[in-house]
């Protein structure tokens, strides 16, 4: 991975939790905390990193035209990196080059995973229930792979370092569901009387290309402290 080529310093927005990592006058960069949602859907209408967001940038004047874009998203319970952007050029810039982002994350699942580095590549589809499911039918999914290693096993759980090649929904989630080793804290794809109140779930560090000048930025976030309460400490 690259190191960090321009990081400001973090500030913390009291409303929800959100810590700013780098702002400029294209993206905002921040650490979203586990159980905030990046935006609101038509299921859901509470409270925001998009609205939070949107507040700060307007400074307190609901008439200002100031506002955020979202150019990716992290599931509710999931901690970690999420990027804004600050213009609709912004924004399409971004997401245009979504693929060549570089995306980790760090989860702990339970059991052993074999062999201990791998690859899972598998369709991807959701069914009117909104659960994400594997399919062997390219037509019925969208193509979707995932890079992991083992980084630590103790307790009956091994800690991951995911490298997230595509950004399907549910990704990680269902394909290390379907290998036999879902996440902890994973009641929809996992075990429905899991021990942990939170999923163990964490972006901590993403690499892109800044949409103004095209350097190369990358930013990380550390490792929540309840993974060492689940699995021990960990030094890479």
């Amino acid at each position: 991975m690259t190191s960090i080529t321009k990081q400001t310093p973090r500030k913390y927005l009291p409303k929800g939790g959100v810590t700013i990592l780098h702002e400029d006058n294209e993206i905002i960069v921040v650490e979203k905390p586990s159980g905030l949602l990046t935006i609101g859907t038509d299921r859901d209408k509470s409270r925001t990193v998009h609205t939070i967001l949107n507040e700060y940038v307007r400074k307190g004047n609901p008439r200002s035209k100031n506002r955020i874009y979202v150019v990716h998203r992290l599931d509710r319970e999931t901690s970690g990196i999420l990027v804004f952007a600050k213009s609709e050029i912004a924004k399409n810039f971004l997401q245009e080059n979504w693929q060549y982002f570089e995306k980790y994350y760090y989860t702990i699942v339970h059991g052993t995973i074999i062999p201990n580095s791998g690859s899972i590549t598998s369709y991807l589809a959701e069914n009117k229930a909104f659960t994400v499911y594997s399919t062997s039918d390219s037509t019925q999914g969208k193509l979707s792979q995932t890079d992991y290693r083992v980084l630590k096993e103790s307790k009956g759980m091994s800690l991951i370092e995911i490298h997230l090649l595509t950004g399907r929904k549910h990704q990680i989630r269902v394909h290390l569901s379907e290998k036999g080793n879902p996440v902890v804290g994973d009641r929809k794809y996992g075990r429905l009387k899991d021990a942990s109140n939170s999923l163990a779930l964490h972006s901590f560090s993403i690499s892109f290309k800044h949409p103004a000048t095209l350097k190369t930025l990358c930013f990380t976030s550390a490792m929540p402290d309840f993974f060492a309460r689940l699995i021990g400490n960990y030094s890479a």
